[in-house]
């Protein structure tokens, strides 16, 4: 059986949608962050040298990194002779397909281009807020201004533009159908929601956000795995 190492507010999310999707048994062990620094506990490096979220483990196998995790799950669920949902038909597209090379470019998209941008916004804005002497702060508050302002904010920017014009021609990311991009991008689309800022200038993002959100596998691992990104 898979067992999803899930740290609250982190991408393992992403698992457990796939993993409800398809309806695969699994076990949920969940880690707390540190109060403070926000960082995964000592004990996920038990499970794996870098001690980070989302890793699981399958008979012995530890698998870390979101993508090679949900093309582990879909070839594993496939290997044991198992066949795909009728709405889950077109998960993994068929080799050679435009919505193949859709979906590889969004798998890669994520983590490669789209989340550093969203993780220094999050550093970035977080900075002022943590203790300093106050002489410090003002120098701190106007030097992370200026980092978002000039540097961060424009690379997000041309990223929600990318976004919101590919989805104003596609349902789900590789195309009309659900695919592995979209679990590997859902996490990306809830973390620019929240920190980008006008989010209204994004209709089509917001109504793809409101698609995947209502699925009823997507409601279950929430349930079980907490919200997606800190408040």
């Amino acid at each position: 059986m898979i067992t999803v190492h899930h740290l609250e507010t982190s991408r393992s999310q992403r698992i457990l949608w796939l993993l409800e999707e398809l309806g695969l048994p699994y076990e949920l062990k969940l880690y707390k962050r540190h109060p403070v620094t926000r960082l995964a506990p000592p004990e996920l490096k038990k499970v794996h040298p870098l001690g980070k979220s989302p890793v699981v483990t399958d008979d012995g196998l530890a698998v870390a990194e979101s993508a090679p995790i949900l093309e582990h799950i879909a070839e594993r669920h496939l290997a044991q002779g198992g066949r795909w949902p009728d709405e889950l038909v077109h998960l993994v597209p068929e080799r050679g397909t435009p919505e193949a090379f859709q979906m590889r470019f969004w798998m890669h998209f994520a983590e490669g281009s789209l989340m550093n941008w969203a993780v220094m916004k999050l550093v970035f804005m977080t900075i002022p807020t943590q203790p300093m002497p106050f002489f410090v702060r003002p120098i701190a508050r106007e030097l992370c201004k200026r980092v978002q302002q000039q540097l961060i904010d424009p690379n997000l920017s041309t990223s929600l533009a990318f976004i919101e014009a590919h989805l104003s021609r596609h349902t789900w990311f590789a195309g009309q159908h659900l695919t592995l991009a979209d679990f590997q991008m859902s996490f990306a689309v809830e973390a620019l929601l929240q920190r980008a800022g006008g989010a209204q200038q994004y209709p089509h993002l917001m109504a793809y956000r409101d698609r995947m959100v209502a699925r009823p596998a997507y409601q279950r691992a929430i349930a079980k795995g907490g919200p997606v990104v800190m408040g």
